[in-house]
């Protein structure tokens, strides 16, 4: 949207860019949680270990490494009976298919505990989470107000929506710094080793949340490109500089164009992939200034890191000191774990400040949702 919308030189309401960014925020406090503990979470954690850990024992390290809210040796106790019962039923449903009892596995049976109440506990809060599209786009996922334009929402920034959705933003961001963040340190401080391993050498961010209509000066994670893992050295990213390469697609010709001068040639309608011909797929390989960039997480974090982020950086620097690993180790596995975390953070903390801008332009939360005990003002 944001894209058509420079092409034709619109310019939404403040509220339409709010409302977005809230929403696109709500995406990284729902999926970046998903991935750890549904999706990520098992390759370290071996549920089957967890079975021989004592809930006591669970308890005293769940209270040294984490803010959660439920605990206790009854608690763990609880889940380890549940775990059993997947086990001896046969049927061990999203826990099917790992590598139970792998030498790789490094987590004592009381961290795979307490990971596995978690897991069980990031189940229910991601279902509230999703509710936060709901609110203002009208479904998750492929939310359903977002047009050239603005938003469709208007009528539903009301002050009941307004607080529910600062309700459940405050309820996930509650587990993220006190049960995502803490997790997040406690495995990876025994999987070190994989600071060393999956980096690569450039990083390319484009930037997002524009805080005003001004980009890419306003963005709150901001745009830029490290070459060579140089850090320090960060520059603003530009458009000019991105090529798209056809020679390994199933595509005439090899030239490398920028996007508004490519050309889509199909070499034939129904190509077969053929070893040796060096042709494989109908995607063009995307460049910048001839190198080749990784995206996502963790090049937002290194980005924002590079230019001193004032809240990307404490958490950065947190993360590190507290592993005991240098900051070299972020171009890793490891690294790029933590990233989706660390942007996680503060980009969730970050939205209740956005939730009280909506506010201040006119539309006040007054009302508080069945339950809810915060301050909205």
């Amino acid at each position: 949207m944001r894209a058509v919308e420079d092409a034709v030189n619109v310019q939404i309401p403040p509220n339409a860019r709010l409302i977005r960014n809230l929403l696109h925020g709500a995406q990284f406090q729902h999926d970046h949680m998903v991935h750890f503990y549904h999706l990520h979470a098992l390759d370290w954690v071996d549920i089957v270990s967890a079975l021989k850990a004592d809930p006591k024992a669970t308890a005293t390290l769940a209270d040294n490494v984490s803010n959660a809210t439920v605990g206790g040796a009854a608690y763990y106790k609880r889940v380890q009976q549940r775990l059993q019962t997947f086990v001896d039923s046969g049927q061990l449903g999203p826990f099917s298919n790992a590598y139970w009892g792998h030498p790789a596995y490094k987590l004592p049976p009381e961290a795979n505990l307490m990971a596995a109440a978690h897991y069980i506990e990031a189940l229910r809060l991601q279902a509230r989470s999703a509710r936060m599209h709901a609110i203002f786009g009208a479904k998750n996922p492929h939310l359903q107000s977002l047009v050239v334009g603005g938003v469709t929402s208007v009528k539903d920034l009301t002050p009941d929506r307004i607080a529910e959705f600062l309700y459940l933003t405050k309820e996930t961001q509650d587990f993220i710094e006190n049960v995502y963040l803490p997790d997040l340190l406690a495995v990876a401080s025994f999987y070190k080793e994989w600071g060393g391993i999956g980096g690569t050498t450039n990083f390319l961010a484009w930037g997002d949340f524009p805080l005003s209509e001004k980009e890419p000066e306003s963005l709150y994670m901001p745009r830029g490109v490290i070459k060579k893992r140089d850090i320090g050295g960060v520059k603003m990213a530009k458009q000019e500089a991105v090529t798209e390469h056809v020679a390994r697609g199933w595509y005439k010709g090899d030239a490398a164009l920028h996007p508004f001068k490519g050309v889509t040639e199909p070499l034939q309608e129904n190509p077969t992939y053929q070893p040796g011909n060096g042709m494989y797929s109908w995607f063009k390989a995307p460049r910048y200034e001839g190198e080749p960039c990784e995206v996502g997480p963790l090049t937002r974090v290194l980005v924002a890191y590079g230019y001193g982020h004032k809240d990307i950086k404490p958490i950065v620097d947190k993360v590190v000191t507290t592993l005991g690993i240098p900051t070299s180790a972020l171009f890793s596995t490891l690294g790029r774990t933590a990233a989706r975390c660390i942007e996680t953070v503060a980009i969730g903390q970050a939205m209740q400040g956005w939730v009280m801008e909506l506010e201040r332009q006119g539309i006040r939360a007054q009302r508080r949702p069945p339950g809810f005990s915060g301050a909205l003002d």
